[in-house]
C-alpha cells in the first residue's frame, strides 16, 4: 500500500500550490518552489517532515544514505562546521532534488559566549539587552552552520520548583511577550537570508510551565479562559512578530497531549491566528503520544500528530514509518502533507539555503570576541537583582577595606556560573568572581578564598573552620552560594527550593563571627531564603550569569556599576505557597493584615471557628518574600505628581499617564518604571494587578524627569466567559511605581459607547 501511495501523490496539491502562490509578490522563486514540490515523491515529502539526530564525530552511513534518498528535512545537534557542510553537500549534490537541510540546535542563552540564563535576562526588563544577546547567539551559532534555534521559550512560569523556569522569561504575560519578541528579532534580524540570522522557534506550545507539582513533562490542566488570558498571549505576540517556527509541548493539556492537539495547532494557531510558519514536535513527543495513552501505537501516534498539524517530527520516525500507509488508506490526505512541506520549503527559501547552503565562517564575527564579551558583561550587570542592602553595606569600598574573605563553592567555578543548557559554551573562557575581584583590586586589599564546600550540594562541613577563621580575620565576608547549573533546566525539578547541601549551615557559621556578610546567589530559579535573610547584610541575586558573570558581579560589589535588575518572577517565603504570583485573583475572602492569623497566635483549645476567614496559610504570611518587579538600587527613586489625561475614556481611546521620577540619591541609577492596572469588575474575575507597560530610565543624582505611558483601551481587552476577546466598560485602578506592590494610584473609567 505504501508504493501505491507514492504513485498517487507525486503531484503538488492545489492547496499547497495556492499557499506558495500567496507569497509570489515577495518571492523571486515562487515558481521554483511550486515546481520543486510538484516533482517530489511522497517519500521525499515525508522526508522533509523528518528531523534526524546527528551522532558523534562522523556522519553515519544510515544518515548519509537517508539524506541521499531525500528522507531527511533537518538535522539536529550537529555543530562541527565541516560536518554540517558535508551534510549540506550530501543533500544538495547527492539527493535527487538537491533540497538543503535545516540545521537545528538549542541556542538558548548563548552559543560560545554565554549570557545570563533567560530568567536572568528577563530580570533586566530591557528588550534591547535581550535582543543583543539573541543577536550574538545567532551570529556565533551561524559560524558552524546552525540555521535554526529552539528558542525563545515563552512558557509562563509560576512554579519555581519547575527546572525549566530557568529557560523562561518569567511569570507575566506582558513582560514575557515583550522580551520574547525581542529575542525573536535578535535571532532572525530583519531578513532571514542575511548572514548570521537564524530561524527562531517559539516553544513550548502550550501550557508546559503549568505542570502539576512543578514536575517536567507532567499533566497540565488550565481552563480555556486562563489559557487564553495568561498562557497564550506571548505565543500570539511572537507569531504576530514573525517567528519562523513553533514547537509543540511535551505535556498533555486538559487531557489532550500538545503534539496531538488539533485545537491548539490548527484551530488556534493556524485558523484563529493565521500563523504561516511550521510546527515541529519536541524530542520524540509524537512517539510519546503512545506513552501518554493517547494513541495505541506509533502508527496511531503519527496519525494524531499529522492530523493535529505537526509539520515536522523531531528525532523519532513515526512519520517516515507510517505516513505512507496512512496516506494510502485515506486516513491522512496528501493535502495535509503538502501543506506541511510547503511551510518547510518556504522557510528554507527564506533562509537563503537554496542559494547558499554552505557556511563560510570567515563572513561572520569570531565568537567570544571583545564586543561579544562586553555585551555579555553588560547583560549580566543588568540581570542581577539587589534584594537586600542593610545599612548600605554595598557598594564596598576598596579604600576602606584591609581584607576580604571570599567564601563558597561557586566563587571560582567557571563552569557552574554558565547555567543550564549551554552545550557549546566553554568554561575556559569564563571569568569567575574570584578572578574578577582579584583583578579589580590588584593587591589593594588582602583576599582570602575558601571554597568551604566541594559543591553546592555537599553536606561535608570539614572545611567550615577554615572559612570561619578567614571570615573572622576579614573586614567583610563575600559568600558566593546557590545552585550548580545541573540543578535547574529540563527534568531538573526540585520539591524543596532552599539553598541545597549545607549552605545554610555555612551561613550560620559565618554569621556567628560578627563579620558583615554579602551574599551573592547564583541559581536557576527563585529560592526560599527567608530564614537566612536576617543573618546576612546584603543579597545580590545573580541567577546563572554566564561567561562574564564574574566581572559583572565584581563591578556591582565595588560600585563600578550599579544594580538595576527587577524580579521577573515572585519569590515565595515557603515552598508551600507555590504557586504564588502577583497577578492573583482577589477571591471572595482576600487576605489582609487585619484578617491574617498565624498558627502560633491561636490560643490552645480555641473554638472551631474560621479565624480570620481569609485565603491564607496558617504557618506563613500571605505575602511573598520578594514581589514581582522588586529590585533595589544604590540610589533612591521618588515617584510623585501622577497625572492621567482623563478620568473617562471611550472604547478605542488612549489614556496618557505621566509621573515625575526623581533620583534622590547621590549617584546615577536606572529605574524600571512599571505601569499596572486592575479591572475592578469583569464578566470573568480579573487579577488584582496586571502589568501593562514598563520603561527603563537612567537618571543622574538629583535629576528628575517626567515618564509618560500611553495606554490604549485595546490593551485592556481580555477573553470573557464566552471566550471572546472584548474590552468591557467599567472602573479601573492604575498604579505607577518601581514594583508590583508599590506605586502611586489613580482611577479611571471606560464608558460604553
Amino acid at each position: 500500500m505504501a508504493a501505491t501511495g507514492l504513485l498517487m501523490s507525486s503531484n503538488l496539491s492545489i492547496e499547497a500550490s495556492n499557499q506558495i502562490n500567496e507569497c509570489a509578490e515577495t518571492s523571486p522563486y515562487p515558481s521554483m518552489l511550486i515546481n520543486l514540490q510538484a516533482s517530489m515523491t511522497t517519500e521525499e515529502k515525508i522526508g522533509q517532515m523528518s528531523q534526524f539526530f546527528s551522532h558523534g564525530e562522523y556522519i553515519s552511513e544510515h544518515l548519509a544514505e537517508s539524506i541521499r534518498q531525500g528522507r531527511v528535512g533537518s538535522v539536529l545537534n550537529e555543530v562541527r562546521l565541516h560536518t554540517v557542510n558535508e551534510l549540506q553537500r550530501l543533500a544538495v549534490e547527492e539527493s535527487r532534488l538537491g533540497i538543503p537541510l535545516l540545521v537545528g540546535r538549542d541556542v538558548i542563552h548563548g552559543f560560545n559566549t554565554i549570557f545570563p540564563i533567560p530568567l536572568g535576562q528577563a530580570a533586566s526588563w530591557c528588550s534591547e539587552t535581550v535582543k543583543q544577546c539573541a543577536r550574538i547567539s545567532a551570529l556565533e551559532a551561524a559560524t558552524v552552520g546552525v540555521n535554526w534555534t529552539f528558542a525563545p521559550m515563552i512558557d509562563i512560569s509560576r512554579d519555581p520548583r519547575w527546572g525549566r523556569i530557568a529557560e523562561s522569561l518569567g511569570e507575566d504575560p506582558h513582560l514575557c511577550s515583550v522580551l520574547g519578541v525581542a529575542m525573536v528579532e535578535g535571532f532572525q534580524g530583519d531578513a532571514l537570508h542575511k548572514d548570521g540570522n537564524i530561524a527562531a522557534c517559539a516553544k513550548h506550545f502550550a501550557g508546559y510551565g503549568a505542570g502539576e507539582s512543578g514536575r517536567d513533562y507532567s499533566t497540565v490542566n488550565i481552563p480555556e479562559n486562563e489559557l487564553r488570558n495568561v498562557y497564550l498571549p506571548p505565543f500570539k505576540a511572537v507569531a504576530d512578530a514573525g517567528v519562523a517556527t513553533f514547537m509543540s509541548a511535551f505535556n498533555d493539556l486538559n487531557g489532550v497531549p500538545a503534539s496531538g492537539n488539533k485545537w491548539l495547532m490548527t484551530d488556534i494557531l493556524r485558523q484563529e491566528w493565521n500563523y504561516p510558519g511550521f510546527v515541529v514536535s519536541d524530542w520524540e513527543s509524537i512517539q510519546q503520544l503512545t506513552t501518554h495513552g493517547f494513541s495505541k501505537d506509533n502508527k496511531d501516534a503519527a496519525y494524531e500528530a499529522a492530523n493535529a498539524g505537526i509539520d515536522m517530527e523531531m528525532v523519532s520516525t513515526t512519520y517516515l514509518d507510517h505516513l505512507p500507509d496512512l496516506l494510502a488508506q485515506g486516513h491522512i490526505s496528501i493535502q495535509q502533507v503538502d501543506t506541511a512541506v510547503t511551510k518547510i520549503l518556504q522557510l528554507k527559501w527564506q533562509l537563503g539555503l537554496f542559494d547558499s547552503p554552505y557556511t563560510d565562517a570567515s563572513m561572520l564575527p569570531v565568537p567570544l570576541n571583545p564586543e561579544h564579551l562586553q555585551i555579555a558583561k553588560d547583560a549580566a550587570i543588568k540581570s542581577c537583582v539587589l534584594l537586600k542592602n542593610e545599612n548600605n553595606i554595598l557598594p564596598l569600598s576598596a579604600e576602606s577595606l584591609h581584607s576580604i574573605a571570599i567564601i563558597g563553592p561557586l566563587a571560582d567555578d567557571p563552569y557552574e556560573q554558565l547555567g543550564t543548557w549551554i552545550f557549546d559554551g566553554d568554561s575556559q573562557y569564563s571569568q569567575t568572581c574570584l578572578q574578577a575581584i582579584e583583578q579589580l583590586l590588584l593587591g589593594q586589599v588582602s583576599i582570602k578564598h575558601v571554597k568551604a564546600m566541594q559543591t553546592s550540594r555537599s553536606y561535608n562541613q570539614a572545611d567550615f573552620k577554615q572559612a570561619v577563621d578567614s571570615a573572622s580575620a576579614a573586614d567583610v565576608a563575600v559568600l558566593i552560594l546557590g545552585e550548580e547549573s545541573i540543578l535547574s533546566g529540563e527534568a531538573h525539578c526540585r520539591a524543596e527550593i532552599g539553598l541545597p547541601g549545607c549552605q545554610e549551615q555555612l551561613i550560620d557559621a559565618i554569621a556567628q563571627t560578627g563579620t558583615p556578610i554579602v551574599l551573592v546567589i547564583m541559581a536557576g530559579r527563585p529560592l526560599t531564603i527567608e530564614d537566612i535573610l536576617p543573618k546576612v547584610d546584603a543579597v545580590l541575586f545573580a541567577w546563572h550569569p554566564g561567561t562574564m558573570g564574574g566581572p559583572a558581579i565584581a563591578d556591582l560589589l565595588f560600585g563600578k556599576a550599579y544594580p538595576s535588575g527587577k524580579l521577573p518572577v515572585t519569590f515565595p517565603r515557603k515552598v508551600g505557597q507555590v504557586p504564588i504570583y502577583y497577578a492573583q485573583k482577589h477571591s471572595g475572602k482576600p487576605a489582609t493584615e487585619a484578617t491574617y492569623v498565624h498558627m502560633d497566635d491561636i490560643p490552645v483549645r480555641s473554638p472551631q471557628t474560621s479565624l480570620g476567614m481569609a485565603a491564607t496559610h496558617l504557618d506563613t504570611h500571605f505575602s511573598p518574600l520578594f514581589p514581582f518587579g522588586f529590585g533595589l538600587s544604590y540610589t533612591q527613586f521618588h515617584y510623585q505628581n501622577l497625572e492621567i489625561s482623563s478620568k473617562t475614556l471611550h472604547l478605542g481611546e488612549t489614556l496618557t499617564i505621566k509621573v515625575l521620577l526623581t533620583n534622590t540619591g547621590k549617584i546615577e541609577g536606572e529605574e524600571v518604571v512599571q505601569l499596572y492596572i486592575r479591572d475592578l469588575v469583569g464578566s470573568v474575575t480579573r487579577p488584582v494587578k496586571e502589568l501593562k507597560d514598563f520603561k527603563r530610565v537612567k537618571l543622574a543624582a538629583g535629576e528628575s524627569d517626567y515618564i509618560t505611558f500611553d495606554l490604549c483601551t485595546d490593551k485592556l481587552a481580555f477573553y470573557d466567559r464566552n471566550m471572546q476577546l472584548n474590552i468591557e466598560a467599567g472602573q479601573f485602578h492604575l498604579w505607577v511605581g518601581g514594583c508590583s506592590q508599590t506605586g502611586l494610584r489613580d482611577e479611571f473609567e471606560i464608558i460604553d459607547d
